[in-house]
């Protein structure tokens, strides 16, 4: 525990060694079972090949739940930063309320709830107590990585970039088992989202929380249409 302690002291907003650590399969919040209701996506046809998965992510992360998470986060450092309990109680409510379906909220809510409880023992934080003192419900996953970026005063902009991009490269690495996809075509669909990733990373930093949306609908339906699937490999 010493060590723990010792390991979360040493981070800094120049180190960015603790985003790595989080935001890899490693961290254990369980990403790999969820994969954002491609799996209804690729059995309807909707992505089939490199082509319409680079498609499909391109709209998430411009206008679906990803960008929606980014703003969250956002808005979650920035309270965390400034110490403004009103602010994180307003979105932690909103985030964990903003899914638009059942399995998608547990998709957020499950890992959100995972990050926090390791996060806790392993690199714990101001941020995390701020949060207790805030909000006593469920922590979506955005709001749950924003807090502890803040509490170990790592920068927004490359927190939010590498959240962003941790996203893309779990569903990516869902279309690889399920399309199927090789590893080389997944590559270079990650490759190929970069741009749109950097992108929207600046963007979230300046959408309003009262001002937080999306227009993926197809991507929302499946998330609804997954729950009643025949076979599953994922939990969304």
């Amino acid at each position: 525990m010493a060590e723990a302690h010792a390991a979360a002291a040493g981070a800094s907003s120049g180190d960015l060694l603790p985003l790595f650590v989080w935001l890899s399969p490693a961290y254990p919040v369980g990403a790999f079972a969820y994969s954002h209701a491609l799996e209804w996506a690729v059995e309807t046809g909707d992505i089939s090949d490199a082509v319409s998965l680079s498609g499909w992510i391109d709209d998430l992360v411009r206008h679906g739940g990803p960008f929606a998470d980014a703003v969250f986060l956002a808005h979650a450092w920035r309270a965390v930063t400034t110490g403004d309990a009103a602010a994180l109680h307003d979105v932690a409510e909103l985030a964990a309320a903003f899914a638009p379906s059942r399995e998608r909220q547990m998709e957020t809510l499950n890992q959100g709830d995972a990050f926090i409880a390791a996060s806790r023992v392993a690199w714990p934080n101001p941020g995390i107590e701020h949060l207790d003192a805030a909000w006593d419900g469920r922590v979506a996953y955005p709001v749950a990585v924003g807090v502890a970026a803040a509490g170990h005063k790592l920068p927004l902009a490359q927190t939010l970039s590498a959240y962003m991009t941790a996203v893309a490269a779990n569903l990516v690495s869902a279309a690889v088992r399920l399309v199927p996809l090789g590893q080389t075509d997944g590559n270079r669909v990650l490759a190929g989202a970069s741009g749109a990733l950097r992108a929207m990373a600046v963007e979230a930093e300046r959408v309003p929380l009262d001002e937080v949306g999306g227009v993926a609908l197809r991507s929302d339906i499946a998330s609804m249409r997954h729950e009643t699937q025949y076979t599953r490999l994922f939990r969304s």
